[in-house]
């Protein structure tokens, strides 16, 4: 069974908070510090994915992503009806966060608004790439450790180009609270067509005969448990 909307909707705002309050907070933090460097903010973005995988999972999915949403809904895993609440929660999780960010530490790094290092093709394409390989790994496997470590390699290798975004609600808070936008197009386009991609990609690889799941292994993408 679902859990209520009502707190399927709480954990992906909360999720989400987390993601954008630790994650892009880390880069705040460095930049008024240098306490951290980039493979510290690319382990706290890591580390942050798998701790609220593992927490909210059994309660929304711990989606924490539009594109990850959208995933699941292409590949059947997901109720249409679901999706655009879902991904209302994940904007105003992430917009708090990056406002509360705003509050503490003023305009320090830009509060890890996302912004194209080089060409907006560049760009496009490594947060196409990112994305696809994220959200495959996601549906092939979604256990907290291994969709966290894919977020911590991404991020510390396509953090200094892009931002290593992965997820438009990531991009969306940093940039309102900052009033940066630059490219601010391409952290919605490439990650949904990476989204699409990795649905198309996963149904490939998938077996005729379905696998039957370890019922101990907590899968993000996992069909939500009811709640007492």
């Amino acid at each position: 069974m679902e859990a209520p909307l009502s707190r399927a909707l709480l954990a992906e705002l909360i999720g989400t908070f987390a993601l954008i309050f630790f994650g892009p907070g880390a880069a705040v933090v460095d930049a008024q510090t240098g306490a951290l460097g980039h493979a510290g903010v690319a382990l706290t973005f890591g580390l942050t994915v798998a701790v609220v995988i593992a927490a909210l999972a059994p309660i929304s999915g711990a989606h924490i992503n539009p594109a990850a949403t959208v995933a699941l809904t292409l590949a059947g895993r997901f109720p249409m009806g679901r999706v655009l609440p879902y991904v209302a929660a994940q904007l105003v999780g992430a917009t708090l966060a990056a406002f509360v960010l705003l509050a503490l530490f003023g305009m320090k790094g830009t509060l890890g608004v996302t912004v194209p290092a080089g060409s907006v093709g560049q760009a496009f394409v490594l947060e196409l790439i990112m994305t696809f390989v994220l959200l495959l790994v996601a549906l092939r496997s979604g256990l907290p450790w291994s969709v966290g470590g894919v977020v911590a390699l991404e991020a510390m290798m396509g953090g200094p180009i892009t931002g290593a975004s992965m997820n438009p609600a990531r991009s969306f808070g940093p940039a309102l609270a900052s009033g940066i936008w630059t490219a601010h197009w391409l952290y919605w386009a490439a990650p949904l067509l990476g989204a699409g991609l990795a649905v198309v990609v996963n149904h490939v690889l998938s077996p005729r005969e379905p696998i039957e799941a370890d019922p101990h292994q907590a899968q993000e993408f996992a069909p939500q448990s009811p709640q007492p």
